[in-house]
């Protein structure tokens, strides 16, 4: 198997089967009811789009990275909420559908906010002449991988609730096992560059996701938030999509840059490290 058949094809693929899964897992009456106080989750979408790309930014260019390193930082702090912070919420006692909400809505937002952000990346760190746009037909790219397979997840668990129950656990469970096949693969093909920038990047990767889980559950309590969706806010605002961005930075079809994809890849194992540590201090009542 090819290099970029793997990392066009099989990224793009696993990012259906996860967005399928959570689908799977959507009811219109938790909508309704998180819907019915909107308050919780705008201000969870200002934070995702706003203040952590602006955090993001501030953070990369004063640290002087190479631009494609810079370029992929930017992308994960645009890309929205990963469909792991629902589980992570569900083991906080966190408000699951305030969760899976913020993911659902931040990724149909991602969808305008992310590629003005990459562009705006990709002029300030490239510049005029070396920037590559993200086009039009990327973006329905990114739709088409994103929002649709939901969608679709979404109508077999409204028309058929009992296939859509007894489909979710394997489907994640497949989505889970190809993703991490495939991200495997990436990272050996890449290891070169993954053994040149990692130990470099890790400090601003780790420092970013401690900011944003810090944000993500602190900014909604002091707006006086309760606390099952100040969490659900956090794990949503913390666990950032990386998938998404790792298959948007590699495939040949979008941005083509490997070296753009290692601060995602990176993140990933961060991510869940850093996560499972704030779970637990929850659980244990060490955060009010």
């Amino acid at each position: 198997m090819h290099s970029s058949l793997a990392l066009s094809v099989g990224l793009p693929a696993a990012l259906c089967i996860i967005m399928l899964g959570l689908g799977l897992s959507l009811k219109l009456e938790d909508f309704a009811r998180v819907l019915s106080r909107p308050w919780q989750v705008i201000i969870g979408l200002c934070c995702q789009v706003f203040v952590l790309p602006a955090i993001c930014f501030c953070l990369v260019y004063f640290s002087h990275l190479p631009p494609a390193i810079s370029v992929g930082m930017m992308l994960l702090a645009a890309s929205p909420g990963g469909t792991s912070a629902a589980l992570y919420t569900h083991l906080a006692r966190g408000d699951v559908a305030v969760s899976i909400t913020l993911t659902a809505v931040g990724t149909l937002v991602a969808m305008v906010s992310l590629p003005i952000i990459v562009n705006l990346s990709l002029l300030v760190f490239y510049g005029e002449g070396g920037a590559v746009r993200l086009q039009i037909h990327q973006v329905a790219q990114i739709f088409a991988i994103a929002i649709i397979p939901a969608v679709i997840g979404a109508l077999i668990s409204r028309r058929y609730p009992a296939l859509a129950k007894r489909l979710d656990r394997p489907v994640k469970l497949l989505a889970t096992l190809f993703l991490g096949m495939v991200v495997l693969f990436a990272l050996i093909s890449q290891w070169n560059l993954l053994a040149v920038w990692a130990p470099a990047i890790g400090l601003f990767v780790l420092a970013y996701n401690l900011i944003s889980v810090t944000v993500g559950y602190f900014v909604p309590k002091l707006l006086r938030i309760a606390r099952p969706q100040a969490v659900a806010l956090s794990m949503s605002i913390g666990i950032h999509n990386a998938a998404l961005v790792i298959a948007l930075a590699m495939s040949e079809y979008m941005l083509n840059n490997p070296e753009m994809a290692i601060p995602p890849a990176a993140y990933g194992l961060i991510a869940y490290i850093v996560g499972g540590m704030f779970v637990w201090l929850l659980n244990r009542q060490y955060i009010a």
